[in-house]
Parts: structure tokens; sequence; C-alpha cells
């Protein structure tokens, strides 16, 4: 009989743990089993992936309500279920009568250690010793199981969005070259088709569904491919005109400010934003300019300004 596999014992926490604890859980094991962690270790890295698959299920409520009753064969629990049922119409249900829908040959425990289904999948769908019903025996049946999607975050940088990038990502202890497309949004997802866990019985493998997570600085607010700044102008050159640098996430620009400018004034940098994703093109960078008092005035200035306020009073 195989092993069973406690998820919430690989994670360290209770079967009644919310969503809070199991992430609490996964990132601090994750930190410690981390390849970048310790490099060279094929037993952290084992354990690396125990977590990651224990988290992939046990954070999904869907298959986490399926792994509590079906334990380690959760994945094959609609075709159980289908299975079961088309079995009892066909043969008055598993010989062997009683309450043990196995017919007294296979026992579990919903979601506990001894819950072990994959003898019984083995020789419903194609095992060595075949399976009978108590209404008399039916053949061997070949089945095959699509492998589970895998479900990963991606951390990226505004800079790594800024064109097409390549990097290579460990993922359930494979390395795959995923290209990071230009301009993507945060929560936006790319499938990788056949880069999930292996299928069974011949069954292809699942996909991975990989979600980005956009780093965007302090300094910016983001409105799909436009970026929002507050730029600090220095009152004189608010009044008199001028022009100021500001660092934009290609490079520093030289902008123009008109005289007497307003404060609050928004200028709009064409083409200064981030690239349109699955588009041509760029946004653009709106400057929000906020005009800086000094932090002090000398004589000088306090009478110039004196002066200056009596004209306009005039």
């Amino acid at each position: 009989m195989a092993q069973f596999i406690d998820y919430y014992q690989t994670l360290g926490v209770d079967k009644s743990a919310d969503e809070k604890q199991l992430k609490k859980a996964y990132r601090k094991l994750a930190r410690k089993y981390h390849p970048d962690v310790a490099p060279n270790d094929p037993a952290a890295e084992q354990q690396f992936k125990a977590v990651n698959e224990a988290y992939a299920v046990l954070s999904d409520p869907e298959k986490r309500a399926k792994y509590d009753k079906y334990g380690k064969d959760w994945e094959h629990a609609e075709a159980f279920e289908q299975a079961r049922q088309q079995q009892r119409g066909a043969g008055g249900g598993f010989g062997g009568g009683g309450g043990n829908p196995f017919g007294g040959q296979y026992t579990y425990t919903a979601g506990g250690e001894g819950a072990d289904f994959s003898d019984f999948f083995r020789d419903m769908f194609g095992g060595a010793e075949g399976f009978q019903t108590a209404g008399g025996g039916f053949g061997r049946q070949s089945r095959a199981f699509r492998g589970r999607d895998i479900e990963a975050e991606l951390r990226v940088q505004l800079n790594d969005i800024l064109q097409d990038n390549k990097q290579v990502l460990t993922v359930n202890g494979k390395q795959l070259r995923v290209t990071i497309p230009a301009g993507v949004e945060e929560g936006q997802t790319l499938r990788l088709r056949g880069q999930g866990s292996p299928g069974a019985g011949g069954g292809p493998a699942g996909d991975l569904y990989i979600t980005f997570r956009v780093e965007v600085p302090a300094e910016y607010r983001r409105e799909g491919a436009d970026l929002y700044k507050t730029v600090d102008v220095d009152l004189y050159t608010m009044l008199l005109g001028g022009k100021i640098t500001v660092d934009t996430p290609t490079g520093a620009v030289s902008v123009p400010v008109g005289e007497t400018t307003a404060n609050g004034a928004r200028v709009r940098l064409k083409g200064k934003g981030l690239p349109r994703y699955k588009g041509s093109g760029h946004g653009d960078l709106y400057l929000d300019l906020n005009v800086r008092l000094p932090a002090s005035l000398s004589a000088q200035e306090k009478e110039a300004f004196t002066r200056l306020a009596g004209w306009s009073a005039n």
C-alpha cells in the first residue's frame, strides 16, 4: 500500500488551520528550504518541493476539501466517484456488502493516515489483479489521468517589464526558461502548457500558471501603461520658469517649466510610461508639480517678497 502524504504535517499546521496560518507556515518553510538558501542540498530541495506541493493543495479550498476526503488520491476524486456510481448502477455496488464501498477488500479513513485509494485506482483502472464485483467480474480498464495544475507567483521589478525579459525559473525542481512579457500588469497570469505535475497512467501533464506580482517603486503610481509621479520644484522655478531634471524608468530627462506655473500643475511626458501589454507603443508619464518652499528666508529675500507683496496689493 502506498504511503499516505500528510500535507498538514508537511507544513506543520493543524487540520483546522485557516488561510492566514497556512500562508505563514508556507512562507517560513519556503524560505528555509529555498534552493538559494540551501544550494546543493538534495534533502532541502526535496523538502522545498514537498512544501510547495502541500501549500498548492491546502491553499485551494476545492482541492483541500477533496484532499481531506480522499487523502493523497484527491486528484482522482471525480473519477473515483463516477466509477463508483457506474459500478453501483451496473452490479449493485462493489462486492462484499456492508457499509464498505470496496466490498471489504479495501479500507479507508477519510483524510487520515489510513486513507489510501491508490490500490483501488490501480486495480480499477488497469492494475495487475483486476477487480471483482458481487455480480461478477469485469476486465481491466486502462485509464489515464491528467496531472494537476501548479500555481506559482513571480515577483518582478518595474525594470523587468520595460521589454520582453527572459528568465530561468526553478519550479518543482525543474528549470524553465520563461519570457516575462513587456508591460505585464499586476495579477496577470501566464499559462505554460504541460509544465505542471506529470500525469498518471500515460495521461498528459498539468499546466503551470504563473501569476505576476509587479513591484512598483513608491515614487510612482501605475494605471495600466501610464505612470504618475509627484515632483517637487523650487518656488523660484515655478514663478520664473526654467528647466528641471526628472528621473523616468528609462533614464533622466529635462522638463521645461513655464512662468507662474500653478502648484499641482500636471505635465505629460508622452511615451515615457510603460510598454502596452500585448499592444504597441508606450503609455505616458504624468508629472504633478509640487512647489517646494524655502526652508528659511534671508533678510534680502524677506525684503524682496515684502516689496512683491506690496506691488501685488496695488
